[in-house]
């Protein structure tokens, strides 16, 4: 009888275990299948705004666990957010030295840096306006750039118009924006005569005119390095989309938005 007792108590001890075994097995399976949704908070200069959702919603169909939530504006103050503690796990800079300020502070590993685009200075201006060039700025009641100090494009314009020697006659007609995007708009509304923007911000818009495109020696050269935040929570997925950005497919979109390539 003891025999027979111990007989069907190992029988039920292996038949729990295997439920249990089951169960588990189960459980994992499910939780592959449904897949842990991730978020990637990605800091980008305003000029990024739609070859980047573009390249988003690509991204998020090959890829549908990982949702892209991007931050859009300035550089400059963009580097600062993350430098005080602001959430990111990368960061796409319009000018190398906001990125290189968080490479020297630790926030970026060097080799998850990349310098992946650049782009031309542009003077746009309302249809049917007289100004044809930079140098006509002088006879504008008032223009707009971005904050030199923040915004890269304003940094690139300022030493434009320092180099062809007009900035000191028109600084006082300055109106000066957030962003590129708020230069654009300046622009659209009529409530600047002109504005200094990229090449794509102004291809995306119907309501303005370029008139002229600044030399490459006129003003340090437009970058844009891109890189993966140190402390990200969730490094995998972010070099995952590091990596995407850099494939033939988004670069391609990147040029059909007025991009340039510096492979």
């Amino acid at each position: 009888m003891k025999k027979q007792y111990l007989f069907f108590f190992s029988l039920m001890v292996l038949f729990l275990s295997l439920a249990g075994c089951q169960s588990k097995n189960t459980g994992e399976e499910q939780r592959d299948a449904a897949g842990e949704k991730v978020e990637l908070t990605i800091s980008a200069a305003a000029s990024l705004q739609d070859a980047l959702t573009e390249i988003e919603a690509r991204f998020e169909k090959e890829h549908p666990n990982v949702l892209i939530s991007f931050n859009f504006g300035a550089s400059g103050s963009l580097q600062q957010q993350i430098s005080q503690g602001a959430p990111a796990d990368l960061f796409f800079s319009a000018a190398e030295d906001k990125f290189d300020k968080l490479v020297n502070d630790g926030l970026i590993e060097e080799k998850n840096g990349i310098d992946l685009v650049g782009n031309e200075l542009v003077l746009v201006v309302p249809k049917g306006s007289k100004i044809k060039s930079f140098h006509d700025l002088t006879e504008a009641d008032k223009f707009s750039i971005g904050t030199p100090e923040s915004v890269p494009a304003g940094k690139y314009a300022k030493e434009l118009l320092e180099k062809i020697d007009i900035w000191n006659n028109i600084e006082e007609k300055v109106v000066y924006a957030k962003d590129v995007r708020q230069v654009l708009t300046y622009v659209e509304t009529n409530n600047v005569d002109a504005g200094i923007v990229y090449k794509t911000d102004a291809l995306i818009s119907e309501k303005v005119n370029i008139v002229d495109t600044a030399e490459e020696n006129t003003h340090d050269p437009i970058i844009y390095p891109l890189g993966v935040i140190k402390d990200t929570s969730h490094p995998e997925e972010a070099k995952l989309f590091y990596d995407y950005l850099q494939n033939e497919k988004s670069m391609d979109i990147f040029k059909e938005y007025g991009f340039k390539g510096l492979k």
